[in-house]
């Protein structure tokens, strides 16, 4: 197993040699496990949407669920190339999509500040087309806003992290960082996967740098 996992591509497919995907939507159930709360909406007046990837999406997706002023989160698809990806197109690393997590906040009740503080510190920035010991395109770190505030505000904590782990002495951060492409939903049974099997498998694991983004007012 662990043979397979480094024999994965390490670098993004084009539209050439990315999957064909297909054209349906797949069929996922409709709430949340834990909040019973619509994963596809309508949401509440005034909540945004962002979307994270930190590697493997079952720890990732927690991190954010547990978080007051978060609405809902999903499990998903997301900065590649074949529409509507099965997981294991996704782990092949030929559609370009990485494991991503999208997150519906209230910004009145949690700032975006103290997700992003989350994100940068709660996995590994740093590693390029992998997270520890999960390796391949379906693991790199990424941001993906739908504002142009957001956009701004995810590129200067960017760059704050980047002068805090320089100074700790660790590398660069590799994080992808750019508007929103379309998100698909994962199969239902990566929803909130750590929910339905609090023993499955977590591997983030954070640089021990924090993070100097201030909190927002």
């Amino acid at each position: 197993m662990i043979l397979s996992y480094f024999s994965k591509p390490n670098t993004l497919p084009d539209r050439e040699t990315a999957l064909p995907g297909r054209s349906t939507a797949m069929d996922v159930a409709p709430d949340h496990f834990v909040s019973g709360r619509p994963l596809k909406g309508p949401y509440p007046e005034g909540c945004e949407t962002i979307y994270f990837g930190l590697g493997c999406f079952w720890g990732a997706e927690r991190l954010f669920w547990q978080m007051p002023g978060v609405y809902v989160t999903a499990a998903g698809y997301q900065g590649g190339i074949t529409p509507n990806p099965t997981y294991e197109e996704v782990c092949t690393g030929q559609t370009g999509h990485t494991e991503a997590v999208m997150v519906v906040y209230d910004p009145e009740a949690v700032s975006l500040d103290t997700l992003l503080k989350t994100f940068w510190e709660e996995h590994d920035p740093t590693q390029g087309m992998r997270q520890g010991n999960d390796v391949g395109t379906q693991y790199r770190s990424v941001i993906y806003t739908t504002t142009d505030e957001q956009l701004a505000a995810v590129r200067a904590s960017r760059d704050a992290y980047n002068a805090a782990l320089a100074a700790a002495g660790r590398g660069a951060v590799t994080t992808e960082i750019a508007p929103a492409e379309p998100f698909y939903f994962a199969e239902t049974y990566h929803q909130q996967y750590l929910a339905k099997n609090p023993n499955g498998y977590c591997g983030l694991k954070g640089t021990g740098v924090s993070c100097p983004v201030p909190a927002s007012a």
